[in-house]
């Protein structure tokens, strides 16, 4: 039962009981339901703030455990960039090198990803730095493997390929120099016989004389049997001996073989002559490797000792007149 309120009248000193209307009822209503909301919106920002529920706390945990894959994954994979850092540098300065193949540019092992970006359905989310980094790493990784593989099946086809690569490349001396005494003018700056100045010697004179063997320095085809010309090689023929090498042999008095013709090392392709702008009988003999001469003092490994091969590069060294 509802309690009756009153309240006391100064102007006839007594006691009147309170009567409600319907705004006051109305009022009181609204008040409630007004206390009520600010009250379960205070509970409910609370609750939702600072307490959670069983299933967001199971949520959060897959959350972190998902963040902590993550995070070990992102390891592995600077672990995986690590390793595979090594293989690249053992590929192009180990492998690559043995076989006589160039590296592989770095604008092809580090080439990007063009396009549209490929990772903007993981942005957004709380981790997506993480996830994206990871992403990333991973094609990364994917890219570099291929063209790793790809390098790695070609070194097996160049090592399958190592005998005749081996029976290819200039190896031995052009001529007999069982002596040791037939290099006349090494690789490098001499005095020019006809000129008399310091030019570029590009090769390494054999004196002998006038009709000693010539001898292929290692397996090619013939690519080259001009006569006299305005080289100053006068008689010369070229050996292409294929992975980039090629062997020239100058002012021959005969030459034995025509353009096409296969040789091999320790065949005899002509004999020493005094043709061209020559001074004495000798042979003018070159290395070229990629279309640049270099130094042939560095193929004569097959038929010299480590003691023969040291004394050939004394005399080789000296700084004389070269014979043409």
């Amino acid at each position: 039962m509802a309690k009756v309120k009153y309240y006391y009248d100064t102007r006839t000193l007594s006691y009147r009981k309170i009567e409600r209307t319907w705004r006051h009822r109305l009022r009181e209503v609204g008040l409630f339901v007004l206390a009520s909301a600010l009250m379960g919106a205070l509970f409910f920002f609370i609750s939702d703030t600072y307490i959670d529920s069983p299933k967001e706390k199971r949520l959060k945990r897959e959350v972190e455990n998902m963040r902590l894959q993550y995070e070990i994954m992102d390891q592995r994979l600077n672990q995986l960039y690590t390793v595979l850092d090594d293989l690249q540098h053992r590929d192009d300065n180990i492998y690559r090198v043995i076989f006589e193949a160039d590296p592989i540019p770095a604008s092809i092992r580090n080439a990007g990803f063009g396009g549209a970006n490929r990772y903007e359905k993981l942005n957004g989310f709380q981790n997506s730095d993480l996830i994206v980094n990871v992403a990333r790493k991973l094609d990364i990784i994917t890219k570099k493997m291929y063209v790793q593989s790809k390098s790695f099946d070609e070194v097996q086809g160049l090592a399958r390929e190592k005998e005749q690569m081996l029976a290819s490349i200039p190896a031995i001396q052009p001529v007999s120099n069982k002596d040791l005494k037939r290099i006349a003018s090494g690789f490098g700056y001499r005095i020019h016989p006809i000129y008399k100045v310091r030019k570029l010697h590009a090769g390494i004179d054999f004196s002998a004389p006038r009709g000693t063997p010539i001898f292929a320095t290692g397996d090619g085809v013939i690519s080259n049997d001009r006569e006299v010309g305005g080289t100053g090689y006068g008689k010369w023929v070229v050996i292409d001996h294929g992975y980039g090498y090629q062997t020239l042999y100058a002012h021959m008095s005969d030459v034995l073989v025509r353009r096409g013709q296969k040789v091999k090392r320790g065949d005899v392709i002509g004999y020493v002559g005094n043709t061209g702008q020559s001074t004495a009988p000798h042979l003018h003999y070159e290395v070229v490797k990629n279309g640049r001469k270099i130094n042939p003092i560095n193929f004569f490994y097959n038929d010299l000792s480590p003691e023969e091969y040291e004394i050939i590069v004394n005399i080789a060294s000296q700084e004389n007149q070269s014979f043409d």
